[in-house]
């Protein structure tokens, strides 16, 4: 959902609560997007990049697809 600004201004509670029901809004000023409204949530943490390293194994094989399984989503079985 896209507003202009004097309307966020007016309906602030309304797009509140949209948003804490998963709602998308977007504050618009002179029709260009520039703020997207988002809930706060507690205890948010910055991501730490590298934090499972050496944790997550992935099989040779994960690239190859087997024919069969293949032809059963394309409705070839």
């Amino acid at each position: 959902m896209k507003v202009n600004m004097h309307e966020a201004k007016s309906t602030l509670s309304a797009l509140g609560e949209k948003v804490w029901k998963g709602e998308t809004v977007v504050i618009a000023k002179a029709g260009t997007p520039y703020l997207d409204l988002l809930p706060h949530k507690e205890g948010r943490v910055q991501r730490r990049p590298g934090r499972f390293k050496g944790q997550i194994r992935i099989a040779a094989d994960f690239d190859h697809t087997p024919d069969e399984l293949i032809d059963a989503f394309e409705g070839e079985s």
